[in-house]
């Protein structure tokens, strides 16, 4: 859950309605506070984004704050969340900022930054920006906006960012793809054009949908939100594996080649089977968190692999992944974390990963892990922050888990981004597990629908 000192970022960035909530007003303030924040002469602050109509307004309005409060920003266009994570440390910069609100529909944006070393910004470093944001914010009512750096800087195109990053995957996985054949699915987002350019640099045969962004066809009935999109789509090619990217590329899901979808957990579980057996992990473990399915856990044990669990949201994960100096992480939803690589979640790594730990197998023959029968349903709610003191919910989730104990779990939690209750349910059988979710989805639908 964000930290209770904020109020506009979340667990990934500052997210809403472009245009409504998310303006160019808030994001121009936005860039000067977080260039302010960093306290240095002439800051230069790299920006990206993804496919979505209103990108290239909070590109601009961003770029503008930044120069205002004195910094130069560096406009990459349209690549992946996990390029500007890699191209902020390979250049030397100070800040990244990424325009995108990932798998969220084209109407939503937003804005989310990364430090000089690539990681996301801890939650004392996004309040002090929100307080730097507040003078400013009263400042632009009056009329006269922010207060100006006594130099601005400047605003510049930066080229070559996406071959840089290209560069960088090419130069972690030398693996040779050669007479292997995937299917691709993009979203209609930021990989649209990297991920499959790699795979062919790799010398993979690929095939591709989600290619085509129109700036409101992002995530759209595709991408790793909409997997079963590619699960019916690889049914009538013959690739050996597909994978599904979300709209900013910093999450994937794979499918094998009878259509059958392997989540986030199921791939982290192969990375750390194959990593633990090559060496890679060392002394270290994973690093989940807690949606993860029992199945993972009990895989992990099995291996003698140990495992940390963290609250939901990859920078939980990422966090807890440099405090212990583990080297992979990641979450059911497909944001998966090899530090070796990159700092923060990449699809297009991720996809890469599992190709590299599968070798000559097929997905289908290499089974990492036995899932518990899982339900999850986000439920739409009126306000997510009344979960809390919703007392009726709380004494049915206690009176579920108790009949669940030893066998099975329940976890409700609000979303972090939007005004959503994420209800999940495991059990040893996926008729029971149902009838629980049920039961709590209507409850929770009655008291905070």
């Amino acid at each position: 859950m964000a930290d209770a000192s904020r109020k506009l970022f979340g667990t990934d960035g500052v997210r809403g309605e472009a245009g409504t909530f998310l303006t160019a007003e808030l994001a121009t303030l936005l860039g000067h506070a977080a260039t302010a924040s960093l306290g240095a002469e002439r800051p230069r602050v790299l920006i990206v984004r993804d496919t979505r109509e209103s990108g290239p307004m909070l590109e601009a309005a961003l770029a503008a704050g930044i120069a205002a409060a004195g910094g130069d920003a560096l406009l990459a266009g349209v690549l992946p969340t996990p390029a500007a994570a890699i191209l902020v440390r390979r250049l030397g910069l100070d800040m990244a900022a990424v325009v995108s609100a990932s798998h969220n529909p084209y109407r939503d944006n937003g804005i989310k930054f990364f430090s000089a070393a690539g990681t996301k910004l801890s939650d004392e470093v996004e309040a002090r920006i929100e307080a730097l944001m507040e003078g400013g914010g009263r400042a632009l009512t009056r009329g006269d906006g922010p207060p100006a750096a006594e130099h601005p800087g400047r605003i510049e195109e930066l080229n070559g960012g996406e071959e840089d990053y290209v560069r960088e995957l090419a130069a972690a996985f030398q693996i040779d793809l050669t007479g292997r054949k995937v299917l691709l699915d993009c979203a209609n987002g930021a990989t649209y054009r990297v991920a499959p350019r790699i795979f062919e640099q790799l010398g993979a045969t690929v095939e591709t949908i989600g290619v085509d962004p129109d700036g409101r066809n992002i995530n759209e009935g595709v991408g790793s939100t909409h997997v079963s999109t590619l699960a019916e789509r690889i049914a009538d090619s013959d690739a050996e594996i597909g994978f599904a990217f979300d709209g900013d590329g910093d999450r994937v899901l794979a499918v094998d080649a009878d259509g059958k979808i392997h989540d986030g957990d199921e791939l982290i579980a192969l990375a750390a089977r194959g990593m633990a057996a090559n060496g890679e992990l060392g002394d270290g473990g994973v690093v989940v968190t807690v949606m993860t399915n029992f199945g993972f856990h009990q895989a992990m044990k099995d291996a003698g692999i140990e495992v940390a669990i963290t609250q939901v949201g990859d920078r939980y994960v990422i966090d807890e992944m440099l405090r212990r100096e583990w080297k992979l992480g990641g979450e059911q939803s497909g944001h998966i974390i090899a530090t070796d690589i990159v700092a923060t979640g990449d699809g297009t790594a991720a996809a890469l990963l599992t190709m590299r730990m599968l070798g000559d197998s097929a997905l289908a023959d290499a089974p990492a892990m036995d899932k518990l029968p899982q339900r999850l349903v986000n439920v739409k709610v009126a306000d997510r922050d009344s979960l809390a003191g919703a007392v009726a919910v709380w004494d049915q989730v206690g009176k579920e888990s108790a009949a669940l104990e030893g066998r099975g779990r329940v976890l409700l939690r609000p979303s972090g981004t939007e005004p959503l209750v994420r209800v999940m349910v495991e059990a040893p059988e996926a008729d029971e597990a149902d009838a629980v979710c049920d039961r709590l989805v209507a409850l929770v639908e009655q008291e905070l629908g």
